[in-house]
């Protein structure tokens, strides 16, 4: 597949960063993901608090990609 994306705005780097750096991003958001996924699986004794707050940080950036039409899939 070849893309050809045009910026013509005093703003085109920092555009064009943006979305060659799409991936990094997607990617970052997948490991913070699996990060908070691993906390809630394999740690011992967390308080129910703290287990119920990383389990709504996970659903808050679920929710937010999906209201942006975004995926970590």
């Amino acid at each position: 597949m070849k893309v050809t994306i045009e910026f013509s705005d005093e703003d085109a780097a920092e555009d064009a960063k943006t979305a060659i750096d799409g991936w990094k991003w997607k990617h970052s958001m997948w490991e913070l993901d699996q990060e908070l996924r691993n906390r809630l699986k394999y740690e011992d004794n967390m308080p129910d608090v703290l287990y119920k707050a990383i389990e709504s940080l996970r659903d808050k950036i679920r929710e937010i990609l999906s209201d942006n039409n975004l995926t970590m899939e």
